[in-house]
């Protein structure tokens, strides 16, 4: 493994690898490991923009952010496995270009990596509010390093702002107010995460953040960041009410890392669009959050932004690089935990008035329950709320409603969350 911090060269360093991963994540990685368990012996390369190797994002806003776990041990792998995979890392070296038709990458350090078989796995980066970059004490959480920066804020400061009622933002509050902090969480939505939970379970979910100390200020637009010194002081509500702050997390979604693909001649549109097989060209493939494919089942573009997708995504790529014709059809999924409670979600959670609700195993005035949700008369999603073994007994009812296949499209989403 090897990281660059060379200035970009006007003289590429030419290299020619048999299969080139860009994006050194959790989906480029089991790409990697799928296809070596698959017997695959060519030359391997993955390229990474941050210095750290592959590591996993789900426990940054939570055990790494809390404290319970030191960095290293999100690492998905020991140096020894890395090493067992007879792969070439190439670390703090992002990708800035792409010729589609000889799969040749260019990178920041001034290399030129052609492929047999390219994989894109760039990911996502953080949205950002106007005026961000020049406030102190404003944050995102993206990356290790951004949940590091985090939480020595965290250490530091009394009141939290949390910007954005989604997962993401959900789960910051929640970590945050273990920590003994004063919390406020704002968004635009009646109640957090209401998009992928609906409005009875995200209504729950409110009550439990409302029980444990944190102030929902919902259903208003964050209108403006307010400083003072260069530092951060509060946040502006398009309501007019202002939340006072001595740090502030900006957690309104992220956007694919698409932008390195710009001249490339590729399609690019809420991600880099790719077929049933997840090619974008003749020997160009993508997993993970910057993947937007066609799911036959679904008959509709899909692009989910969850950790469960960038490992089940990348083994149907490894299997379709070396040869296979695999469809990618994956039942969509996620889950969160804040503080003692875990919810998963398997297929869709339908928004509307013809959506239906039925509670089928637990109750909820106990914390524990699973519920089936259905859309003109067909299973669209299960719901689990602290019972993770019945949710997943539960999912075959989703499984068999996607395999009836397209008449499912109208319920289904562009994005999940993580």
């Amino acid at each position: 493994m090897r990281a660059t911090a060379d200035p970009i060269s006007h003289t590429p360093q030419r290299e020619a690898v048999d299969v080139l991963v860009v994006g050194a994540c959790a989906a480029g990685l089991t790409t990697v490991e799928a296809l070596r368990r698959h017997g695959y012996r060519g030359k391997v390369t993955v390229l990474g923009e941050e210095t750290h190797p592959p590591y996993d994002r789900p426990p940054l806003s939570k055990q790494v952010l809390a404290g319970t776990w030191q960095p290293d041990r999100a690492q998905l792998r020991p140096r020894e496995a890395l090493s067992a995979l007879d792969a070439d890392f190439i670390l703090g070296d992002p990708a800035v270009g792409l010729d589609a038709v000889t799969r040749t990458v260019r990178t920041a350090s001034g290399r030129a990596l052609r492929a047999d078989a390219l994989v894109v796995a760039t990911g996502t980066r953080p949205r950002t509010l106007p005026g961000q970059s020049g406030l102190a004490g404003v944050h995102v959480l993206r990356t290790l390093d951004d949940a590091l920066a985090l939480r020595a804020g965290l250490l530091d400061a009394t009141r939290l702002v949390v910007v954005g009622d989604g997962v993401l933002g959900a789960e910051i509050a929640a970590t945050a107010r273990t920590m003994g902090l004063d919390v406020t969480l704002a968004g635009p939505q009646h109640a957090p995460m209401a998009g992928q939970l609906g409005h009875g379970v995200a209504d729950l979910l409110a009550e439990l953040h409302t029980a444990r100390g944190i102030r929902l200020r919902l259903g208003a637009g964050v209108r403006a960041l307010i400083g003072s010194a260069g530092a951060v002081t509060g946040v502006g509500l398009d309501n007019g009410e202002v939340l006072p702050a001595d740090l502030v997390v900006v957690a309104i979604g992220a956007d694919p890392v698409t932008d390195w693909l710009r001249d490339s001649g590729l399609r690019v549109d809420n991600g880099l669009v790719c077929d049933s097989r997840c090619r974008a060209a003749d020997g160009v493939y993508a997993v993970g959050d910057v993947a937007r494919w066609h799911h036959d089942q679904l008959g509709a573009l899909l692009r989910l932004e969850n950790r469960t997708n960038a490992g089940e995504q990348a083994m149907a790529v490894a299997a379709n690089i070396l040869g296979g014709d695999r469809a990618y059809t994956p039942v969509p999924y996620f889950w969160t935990d804040q503080f003692d409670t875990k919810i998963q979600v398997h297929g869709v959670v339908p928004a509307g008035a013809g959506a239906e609700m039925t509670v089928v195993d637990g109750d909820p005035a106990t914390g524990r329950f699973v519920a089936r949700y259905r859309s003109e008369g067909r299973v669209t999603g299960v719901l689990g709320w602290n019972m993770p073994k019945q949710t997943r007994l539960r999912r075959q009812d989703v499984a068999d409603a996607l395999a009836g296949g397209p008449a499912a499209a109208t319920t289904a989403p562009t994005t999940t969350p993580h």
